[in-house]
């Protein structure tokens, strides 16, 4: 089925995965407060709105109309959100905001991606059913913001995300996985918090299934998007080291406390994905066949 999609936060990494997955098979237009870093895939058209106004939003939206609406932009780094509390909220729930009235003005369906900080991480395994308890100020924006998105008589989903690995598909994004491998490179020890627990999914199975979601699957409600695997950081940076051919050993564990000014984050922010093998057609997957995708894309695409 082709679309048109309106993409927002056109230079992050889960948004390069949406556009090299997704121009081949539909219309998508990308929006970002910067240029497009770099060539972009036939079919993709990149509008920079400098003016990120709910009016100069709204207008967009209404001027594109397009059928869904992937909202993944956002301020995501923790402890800035901490230290900057009403520009997050500005970010975080005013421009989701805009992006919701958008789409009740043109009937979009509405595809919200939120994250495990939307709980404090004291249990592990949460279900969709869970009540949200953030664990920091961004985990508040977020809820808040999901809040919102539920409110919509349009189709809607919150997809929530625990941990996303990958390679950026364009442009460069905030990947971890970029950031280890030069250090295991150079045969240098890699410092990783041996206690937070989360569920990774990959970029590449989080952008099909949120294509999925934005263009052929009837779902609305809340989402789990997570990996099959339950693992704390450690652990999952020791296997995802294996799997690339990298002595497990340089990963070491590193306590983040000692960190200043660090915002608290989830102790166990894993998600149960069960609804989601339910629902969807695209096949989640445990972390060594995340990695084999990921490879595999980059591969495919000509990354580097």
């Amino acid at each position: 089925m082709h679309s048109r999609i309106l993409i927002t936060g056109g230079n992050g990494f889960v948004a390069g995965s949406l556009i090299r997955q997704g121009a081949a098979l539909h219309e998508l237009h990308v929006l970002s407060r910067g240029p497009a870093p770099g060539a972009l895939p036939t079919g993709v058209t990149w509008h920079t709105l400098q003016n990120g106004t709910p009016g100069a939003l709204i207008a967009l939206v209404e001027q594109l109309r397009p059928d869904a609406l992937l909202h993944t932009a956002a301020i995501a780094n923790i402890d800035y959100c901490e230290a900057h509390r009403e520009e997050a909220h500005t970010v975080n729930v005013g421009l989701t905001q805009a992006l919701c009235d958008a789409a009740t003005c043109t009937g979009a369906k509405f595809i919200y991606l939120s994250t495990d900080n939307v709980f404090d991480g004291v249990r592990g395994r949460y279900t969709e059913e869970d009540r949200p308890s953030p664990a920091n100020y961004y985990g508040e924006t977020k809820a808040e913001a999901e809040g919102r998105a539920a409110l919509l008589e349009s189709p809607w989903v919150v997809a929530r995300v625990s941990l996303v690995m990958g390679l950026p598909l364009l442009g460069t994004g905030n990947s971890f996985l970029s950031r280890m491998i030069p250090t295991l490179e150079r045969g240098e020890a890699l410092g990783v918090p041996p206690d937070e627990i989360r569920s990774p999914i990959d970029a590449v199975t989080l952008g099909q299934a949120l294509l999925e979601l934005a263009v052929s699957s009837p779902f609305t409600g809340y989402l789990h998007l997570a990996g099959d695997d339950i693992v704390n950081r450690y652990e999952m940076v020791r296997r995802v080291a294996a799997a690339l051919g990298y002595d497990a050993h340089l990963v070491v564990a590193n306590d983040p406390a000692t960190i200043p000014g660090r915002a608290n984050r989830p102790r166990d922010g894993s998600l149960v994905n069960g609804r989601a093998h339910a629902v969807l057609q695209t096949p989640l997957c445990g972390l060594e066949e995340g990695v084999r995708r990921v490879l595999a894309a980059r591969d495919r695409y000509g990354m580097q």
